[in-house]
């Protein structure tokens, strides 16, 4: 059955970057490892300051980030000295594991022209690779396994589904799908995880008479194999996979354990975190426990 249904919310990230966040949801935290979904744009005019679009340098523990995009362009930097531009149908796969940090940059204004929009999903690492040395991949849409079929495509991003498996490197079973349907498509989700849901980027779809739109993540229980049929021309971010059990987040740090996430907090605080080389003349303060981080905690939650 449908377990949730997530509405999502308005965060706002940068000067100008304001973004449809999806997870950490108070009522449904994580889909297998996946514990944070933010939705950018499509922002199609921008200000002359292409800049207050810009994610300052900050840090991360405990997990991987996930960069797609649908258009646009996005620099990244990361303190492993690593720059790299993403642009759409690539994967920006970058994991913190005992700590990294990193700036999202909006320097070329003719690429936003068409509109930029992206999907950032953060993937909690297990235990044993908590600690783990930082590292960085770009896979290119060449390196991504494609499937068509009648009034469908999808372009498998990580893990396996559908017969299908990922060349990029994850360490935890999981999927992650970029698909788009065309209207009156018929569609069902991968059977191979137990937690699964879909993020409806664009359209509509409709499930048991009931329709759904655009913004909303819909959540299915182990075993439920829903019948989905697009009422329009449609895209979806599907994605789950196996539980990792409980994790804390605060700000931009996830762990199974509190005392880590204090850990990590003074370390920012003190500068012992290592600044992009190629970026490391500003940066973003750690936020005061008492400020609600937009979509954040005050203290470190347990999201499981």
């Amino acid at each position: 059955m449908l377990e949730i249904v997530i509405e999502s919310r308005t965060a706002a990230i940068s000067a100008e970057m304001k973004v449809k966040r999806i997870l950490p949801f108070r009522l449904h935290r994580m889909i297998g490892p996946f514990i944070f979904m933010d939705h950018a744009g499509p922002i199609v005019n921008p200000s002359a300051q292409s800049s207050n679009l810009d994610v300052l340098p900050h840090p991360h523990i405990g997990l991987s980030t996930v960069s797609y995009l649908f258009g646009g362009e996005v620099t990244h930097r990361d303190s492993l000295g690593v720059e790299q531009i993403i642009r759409p149908g690539e994967v920006n796969w970058m994991t913190a594991g005992s700590g990294i940090a990193h700036s999202e940059r909006f320097e070329n204004p003719s690429s936003l022209a068409g509109g930029l929009e992206m999907i950032q999903t953060w993937v909690a690492l297990p235990e044993k690779d908590e600690e783990a040395a930082p590292s960085f991949a770009n896979y290119t849409p060449d390196q991504l396994p494609v499937f068509t079929d009648k009034g469908i495509w999808m372009r498998l991003i990580a893990g396996d589904a559908y017969g299908l498996k990922s060349n990029v490197n994850t360490n935890s079973p999981l999927f992650y799908l970029h698909v788009v349907l065309q209207q009156g498509a018929l569609f069902a989700l991968p059977k191979e995880h137990s937690e699964r849901g879909f993020y409806i980027v664009k359209g509509s779809i409709e499930i048991a008479g009931i329709t759904y739109t655009e913004g909303k993540m819909l959540v299915f229980t182990k075993g439920v194999d829903p019948r989905i049929v697009t009422k329009e021309n449609t895209t979806l971010m599907l994605l789950g996979g196996e539980p990792l059990g409980e994790r804390f987040i605060w700000w931009n740090f996830v762990s199974s354990r509190k005392e880590r996430i204090e850990q990590a907090k003074e370390d920012w605080k003190q500068g012992r975190f290592i600044l992009p080389p190629n970026d490391n003349n500003e940066f973003i303060p750690l936020p005061d426990d008492n400020s609600r981080p937009s979509g954040t905690p005050p203290k470190p939650e347990p999201l499981s």
